[in-house]
């Protein structure tokens, strides 16, 4: 489905969610301007959530940019869709769960059980399939971040 477009060529759609975007980036960069950035060699504890709210900066303006510039597309206003309860609420349940049991429950559990959770914003979500995608992607997390990035990250429960 394409995305609404008023008559004055703004898409309304890409406009707000490129604002939101930005609002985001804007929001980490002020919460983590006092970490240190460090360099691609050695890089301090800044230097991924900079890296990262650079990256959503430019998607937010690039979208911004696109929502003015829908000029001549001839469409009727649609009404933007209202907020999905359902995959908002999983999806900050399994962050939140994921911010508060690493540490306790260690990577490979948590990694598991949030995306399980995660798993229950789409109907679509089947427990058969879900398990061994949560059990190969926990393993990738554990062999990325414990033994190519060797952060001391707990494996298991402590």
């Amino acid at each position: 489905m394409q995305s609404p477009v008023t008559r004055s060529g703004i898409d309304w759609r890409d406009l707000l969610f490129g604002l939101f975007l930005v609002a985001v980036a804007a929001g980490a960069l002020i919460a983590t301007h006092k970490l240190n950035v460090g360099s691609a060699a050695d890089m301090g504890a800044g230097y991924m959530p900079r890296a990262v709210s650079l990256g959503l900066l430019a998607f937010g303006l690039f979208f911004c940019v696109r929502g003015v510039r829908r000029a001549g597309l001839a469409q009727a206003v649609q009404a933007i869709e209202p907020v999905q309860l359902r995959p908002l609420l999983a999806v900050l349940a399994a962050v939140g769960l994921f911010a508060l049991t690493a540490d306790r429950l260690g990577l490979a559990i948590a990694s598991v059980v949030t995306v399980v959770l995660a798993s229950l914003a789409t109907r679509e979500g089947r427990l058969r399939e879900t398990v061994p995608f949560a059990l190969l992607l926990s393993g990738a997390a554990v062999l990325l971040f414990i033994k190519v990035l060797a952060l001391p990250v707990p494996v298991w429960p402590r």
